[in-house]
């Protein structure tokens, strides 16, 4: 009988294969590792054909032989990534330039300047900034020579990863759902497909661009060639969108936090247009029946990275589990503070010169002091969305975390203390996954509707509740903001 979901979660740093059964419970999992291409100083590269190669390697591991205990496939991604390929042959034309790239930063304010970044807002809920996908597409139309012959001859496809995804899998389906085609700059949030005039705007050629499309449904379906069997593919999103489903924030004003690569926080907003004075964005949440549900968002660009960075660069820790060990080794950080700036600001500053700066260092501060500084800054970088937030009107009354930093029981608590509110942690925290099995779980009908797949799917939860005292607090704060000042 067909009752479980493969899911497949094509992160930033590796990708996976997981097989959820219809009561939440993961089943199987494989993993691969993506290489990471930094062709120069604020580039981020991937191989497309690396991302297929090993996402089928993965799906392949989890099935084995009995693919007919799949119901249905749900994606999620590393959103922002943009693939070229050519639609004829199927094969790549360039490297993916990944969501952290900052190359296109001198377009991005080159069109400030001439003005457009207040009718780009308005219509898409995003700001003029390199993370999206628009102008990684412009980019490439410009600079590389075999996307312009494609673009000429009209063989060019372009798409974020689940869109590539799909396109392989399907054997030529070239969809994206709304979710991710929302994080492009060339969707208005409230237009059904990729609008003309902002295509037109950043260069993008429409034919190049996919069909938008509901996040869950049957959205298209595996040729057999792959899995063994011709498997629906029912749930897309973004892994951030994923996520918040995966926590179950399917109410007005619920709000999630995950940690992984980067930091991204999602209220939220139901059908109500976002829109932010505070220069966070405005998203689609999940689309169902044509019908939107959005969000408001805050990323930070840079956060289990950073602990990546102290363990791969610097040679500071042997694993990122050892951060915690070394931060409850001692009171405080001894002054040392760091603000995670490495691939520039994100929200609510969007400042994508702006470099990493740790400060405070004395002859007393060593590898406890610099790892505990690493942790702290991620509730700091959230304390700054969280001002944000609450001056748009949406402020948090709790958080609900997940990613890999969220195991972390330290950084978890200091979330509570810094924040002020509850912090609540699912036992499983791998909710990006869960988000798309739901997903796809209500698209293949497994179950009736969103609401009953994450209360059946959904793990038990930890709270933290803050305790920190003010005093300690309010002279944490006031050092990253001295800091802060500096990596601007």
């Amino acid at each position: 009988m067909a009752d479980c979901i493969l899911v497949l979660d094509a992160g930033t740093t590796s990708t996976r294969a997981m097989v959820f059964a219809g009561d939440g419970t993961m089943e199987a999992v494989a993993q691969a590792e993506l290489t990471q291409h930094y062709p120069r100083p604020g580039w981020v590269e991937h191989d497309a054909g690396e991302i297929w190669d090993k996402t089928l390697k993965c799906a392949r591991e989890v099935i084995g032989e009995d693919a007919a205990r799949i119901a249905a496939i749900g994606i999620t991604n590393q959103r922002e990534t943009v693939v070229a390929w050519d639609r004829n042959s199927g094969e790549p034309l360039a490297r993916a330039i990944v969501w952290q790239d900052r190359r296109t930063a001198d377009f991005c304010a080159s069109m400030k300047a001439d003005g457009h970044e207040v009718m780009v807002q308005k219509r898409t809920g995003l700001l003029l900034d390199p993370y999206f996908s628009g102008t990684k597409m412009r980019w490439m139309l410009d600079h590389d020579a075999a996307v312009q012959a494609a673009a000429q001859n009209g063989s060019l496809a372009f798409g974020t990863i689940e869109s590539w995804l799909v396109y392989k899998l399907s054997g030529g389906a070239h969809i994206s759902d709304a979710s991710n085609a929302s994080r492009s700059l060339l969707l208005s949030l409230d237009g059904a497909q990729f609008d003309g005039d902002l295509c037109e705007l950043f260069g993008v050629p429409p034919a190049a661009l996919p069909e938008v499309v509901d996040t869950h449904g049957r959205l298209a379906d595996c040729d057999p060639q792959w899995l063994g069997a011709a498997v629906p593919i029912c749930g897309l999103a973004g892994d951030q969108q994923s996520a918040t489903i995966g926590q179950g924030c399917l109410s007005f004003g619920e709000t999630k936090a995950t940690y992984g690569t980067g930091a991204f926080v999602l209220t939220n907003k139901g059908r109500e247009i976002p829109h932010s004075d505070n220069r966070l964005l405005g998203t689609v949440l999940y689309q169902e029946n044509g019908e939107r549900t959005y969000a408001i968002e805050g990323a930070c660009f840079v956060a289990g990275s950073l602990i990546q960075y102290l363990r791969d660069q610097l040679n500071l820790i042997g694993s990122a589990a050892e951060t915690e060990e070394l931060s409850r080794s001692i009171s405080d950080s001894g002054e040392v503070v760091i603000v995670p700036a490495l691939a520039g600001l994100g929200a609510p500053h969007w400042l994508p010169d702006a470099r990493g700066v740790i400060s405070g260092l004395s002859f007393a501060s060593g590898r406890a002091q610099i790892a505990r500084a690493a942790l702290e800054a991620m509730a700091h970088q959230t304390h700054d969305l969280a001002s944000a937030f609450a001056a748009d009107g949406a402020p948090w009354t709790h958080l609900r975390i997940d990613g890999g930093m969220s195991a972390n029981d330290w950084m978890a608590q200091d979330l509570a203390d810094i924040l002020e509110i509850e912090v609540e942690r699912p036992d499983f925290i791998e909710t990006t996954a869960l988000g798309a099995a739901i997903l796809a779980a209500v698209g293949c009908g497994l179950h009736a509707d969103l609401e009953t797949a994450a209360l059946t799917m959904r793990s038990e939860t930890t709270t933290f509740s803050p305790k920190m005292d003010g005093d300690v607090r309010t002279s944490r704060l006031a050092r990253y903001s001295k800091a802060l000042s500096a990596a601007r």
